[in-house]
């Protein structure tokens, strides 16, 4: 909301030396958030000119200019910028005559942009200044001519400082209004925050005089509204009044044009902008008709299946039975609260205007605004409540305003009100309760004070206060509410900052520890932890969801904030692929990338999101929660890892060295060390990996995830040149496995005896399994067995290979001999034998 200081003023006392700063600190210490502050940006020697004389000049490119003798100071005084009274200046417009005073930037004012001015030669003249346009002035869009001081009813003497003349040295705030305080749209709600604020009178103005119609007034009005939606009428209160013999040529006063500008209003002639003025200082949007257009009386209702409505944006639009329609004996006229339609508009051949203030249903015009796409100044305030005792006096002042500067005549006897008594609501607010509440021991003076200062009457009853809440605070619905206004009010410095103190015995859970542990690891070993965003598109769930790469079930979201990622995200691969792609765009082409976050799961031919949603301020019962949790997917938290490019890059005395298998797999080992778990290795195949470099993890049987080398071609449509290998765990299924506790070995203080051995085995026994046959036969000597080299040509039978083991051997209780760790050996090498009929290589 954009409030112009001198607007402010009129209802509140702002100190005269009091800055914009201020004002939004004052504005800030009662619950707002400052946004901007907005000038006129433009400063300098600007003034009134007269025009005495011009001539006329063609041009070779076929425009002509007028070179002007313009008065800019009073006969026998230096002009503001130093210089002679008259001056010389080309001008391109020919929309004024000799004797108009218009405004001139003298050399040295700045223009908005910055656009400094300074005398220059152009078409063979020195142009000593600019006669300025309203655009040019900041005031508007329009620039077909120089502004002529006449058509804003301004008679000056030439010299008079124009920036004082045309408002154009106030300034406006800007204060973020939430939702729930749609009275602040308004300069009557932010001069009433101010008050509480800083203390300084308040005048309110929705408190005028005279503003209820005459007896007798014959305007038909209804509100034919029999099944109101969800159970609330669309229109509440319904004010009319009439204006006749307006003149709309009339020129809108500048100082009006100037505060509307800066509050972000643009004028559109002298009737809509009295209509907008009324609405940002009272809050209560205003609608004018060409009354002569009407046929019959206004009706309120529904809209009918199929009926449309050209609103005043140029569009025809087709309605949908939940909105609230103003319609007359011709059909529909206007959008409720929204826009008005094109037919019934003022316009420059309006004589006679229908005043409309009216109170409608908030949840009525928000859903139609949100349905067509049609946010509008009217609906931002209607759909955050109005306030219904203001429709009146809203309409009362629209009428004078246009009598004063339209030259209308109130019609007394002719309009119309149709309305139901304004409810408010009485909350009961206990002795205490805001203490205790909030936590600051305010004194009973200090809450009724607050509570009356906002609009609220206050009565004192035994248990507490019996409080009537304003119109204008449709939020305040409860006694939570009026706690909050206390505190507001009183000032939230005065809330103490403290910690809770949690229980003790308390503190992450063993899933979370081990979550924990795992991404710090990762980020120990090199690492960068890289959050996407779990959207995708089905392809990619099929392709890196599932070994086969065939189509598999997920979820796809009913209002997607992409339309072409609409599905929730099977696996973490697609979103560190994109990543990397965005890394690698920008020259980083080293990438070790991890991210640890939920997947999402549907099961085939189950119906997800399908359960009852229970009521705000409900606590659902047991049944509902456990409905609602069989209606969302699983959401196990995977933790994945990509590599690409090089893992040590080249430096002196050392090659560069590629990202591989290897480093995934140390990456794997990583992640099974922090979480408690000794994870095996077996090859498999997968539709997005490379044959024969793809393997399945498993942790005591249980299949955990999976590691290889993305397909080239899988990497190429990831815009992902060179080797990329990945690796993906059921980060919560592995920690599961670990049991609850992880508890660390005890070190043995005995040397440790180291062995090799090599076995012969079939080429297409996998290594894995003869590590592990080889340890169980070993027994609990062998403390560890690490494979150090895959071999295969000569010496060894075709169709056969030799795996070469390193071997590490210690006792807890004695110094092995080297005959203890080689029988251990010759038992391991006997398992797998008798497993895979592994032999001694020679």
């Amino acid at each position: 909301m954009r409030v112009p200081l001198s607007w402010l003023r009129e209802y509140v006392d702002v100190a005269p030396e009091a800055t914009p700063e201020d004002v939004l600190a004052a504005l800030v210490s009662v619950g707002f958030e400052e946004e901007d502050v907005f000038r006129f940006e433009l400063h300098g020697p600007i003034v009134v000119g007269e025009v005495l004389e011009f001539v006329e000049e063609p041009q070779k490119n076929g425009k002509t200019i007028r070179w002007c003798q313009v008065r800019v100071a009073p006969e026998g005084e230096n002009a503001a910028d130093g210089g002679e009274a008259v001056h010389g200046i080309v001008c391109g417009a020919g929309n004024f005559f000799p004797g108009d005073k218009v405004v001139v930037t003298l050399p040295g004012s700045v223009l908005p942009g910055p656009f400094p001015i300074a005398a220059r030669k152009t078409y063979g003249h020195i142009s000593d200044g600019m006669i300025a346009s309203a655009r040019e002035l900041g005031l508007g869009d329009e620039h077909d001519g120089i502004l002529r001081l006449v058509e804003l009813g301004i008679d000056a003497p030439a010299g008079t400082d124009a920036i004082a003349l045309l408002g154009l040295d106030d300034v406006a705030v800007d204060v973020n209004v939430t939702p729930d305080r749609g009275y602040a749209l308004s300069v009557r709600g932010i001069a009433r925050e101010y008050s509480h604020a800083t203390g300084a009178a308040f005048r309110d103005p929705g408190l005028r005089a005279e503003a209820e119609l005459a007896a007798g007034t014959g305007f038909s009005i209804a509100v034919n509204d029999e099944a109101p939606i969800r159970g609330r009428v669309g229109a509440s209160e319904f004010i009319a009044r009439v204006v006749r013999d307006v003149d709309p040529t009339k020129p809108t006063p500048a100082w009006m044009i100037a505060r509307l500008t800066l509050a972000g209003i643009r004028s559109l002639g002298i009737l809509i902008d009295i209509t907008n003025y009324v609405m940002i200082e009272l809050g209560q949007p205003i609608h004018g008709y060409d009354l002569d257009t009407l046929q019959g009386g206004i009706v309120v209702r529904r809209a009918n299946a199929g009926e449309t409505l050209e609103t005043l944006d140029g569009k025809l639009r087709t309605l949908d039975p939940e909105d609230l329609l103003i319609t007359d004996d011709s059909g529909v006229i206007g959008l409720a609260g929204v826009m008005g339609g094109g037919r019934t508009e003022m316009s420059a051949s309006t004589r006679n205007v229908l005043i409309e203030a009216a109170t409608f249903d908030t949840v009525t015009i928000a859903r139609s605004a949100r349905r067509h796409k049609l946010p509008s100044e009217a609906s931002r305030r209607f759909e955050r409540g109005v306030d219904p005792a203001v429709a009146a006096v809203a309409a009362r002042r629209v009428a004078d305003l246009m009598v004063q500067y339209a030259g209308g005549t109130l019609d007394e006897n002719f309009g119309g009100s149709l309305g139901n008594d304004i409810t408010r609501t009485r909350i009961a607010l206990p002795r205490l309760f805001v203490n205790g509440l909030i936590g600051v021991d305010y004194t009973d003076e200090q809450v009724a004070t607050s509570l009356a200062l906002i609009g609220a009457e206050v009565a004192g009853v035994d248990a507490g206060w019996s409080v009537l809440t304003p119109t204008w605070r449709p939020d305040l619905t409860d006694k939570w509410t009026l706690a909050e206004e206390v505190a507001r009010i009183q000032g939230y410095d005065r809330i103490p900052s403290v910690l809770p103190v949690p229980p003790s015995g308390r503190g992450f859970t063993p899933a979370q520890q081990g979550r924990r542990r795992a991404s710090n690891a990762l980020a120990a070993a090199g690492f960068v932890e890289t959050p996407s965003f779990g959207f995708t598109t089905a392809e990619q769930n099929n392709l890196h969801g599932s070994a086969s790469g065939g189509s598999v079930p997920s979820m796809k979201l009913a209002n997607p904030l992409d339309g072409q990622a609409p599905f929730l995200r099977r696996s973490l691969i697609p979103g560190l692929l994109q990543i990397a792609h965005r890394n690698l765009s920008r020259g980083f082409t080293d990438l070790a990338l991890f991210e640890s976050g939920s997947v999402f799961l549907p099961k085939e031919g189950v119906q997800y999101g399908t359960a009852f949603i229970p009521p705000l301020a409900v606590r659902p019962s047991a049944s509902t929660l456990a409905e609602l949790d069989e209606s969302i997917p699983p959401q196990p938290r995977f933790v994945a890892v990509l590599l690409t490019g090089n893992i040590v890059a080249k430096q002196p005395g050392q090659p560069a060295v590629g990202a591989d298998l290897s480093h995934a797999l140390d990456a794997v080992h990583t992640i099974a060390s922090a979480a408690g778990v000794s994870i095996e290795v077996t090859q498999t195949q997968r539709a997005a990996l490379h044959p024969g470099r793809a393997g399945t993890l498993t942790v005591e049987g249980r299949e955990v995830g999976y590691i290889g080398e993305l397909l080239p071609a899988v990497s190429e449509a990831a815009d992902l040149p060179g080797r990329v290998v990945v690796a993906e765990l059921d980060l919560d299924l592995v920690i599961s496995l670990a049991g609850e506790k992880v508890v660390a070995g005890s070190l043995s203080g005995f040397p440790a005896a180291t062995q090799d051995v090599s076995l012969v085995v079939d080429s297409g026994v996998p290594a894995a399994e003869v590590r592990a046959a080889f340890t169980d036969g070993a027994g609990e000597l062998l403390e560890a067995i690490r494979l150090v080299d895959d071999y295969r040509g000569q010496g060894v039978a075709e169709g056969a290979k030799s795996l070469t083991f390193a071997l590490r051997f210690r006792a807890s209780d004695r110094t092995l001999t080297a005959a203890d760790a080689t029988e251990a050996k010759l038992a391991g090498v006997a398992a797998a034998a008798e497993r895979f009929g592994a032999t001694l290589r020679e």
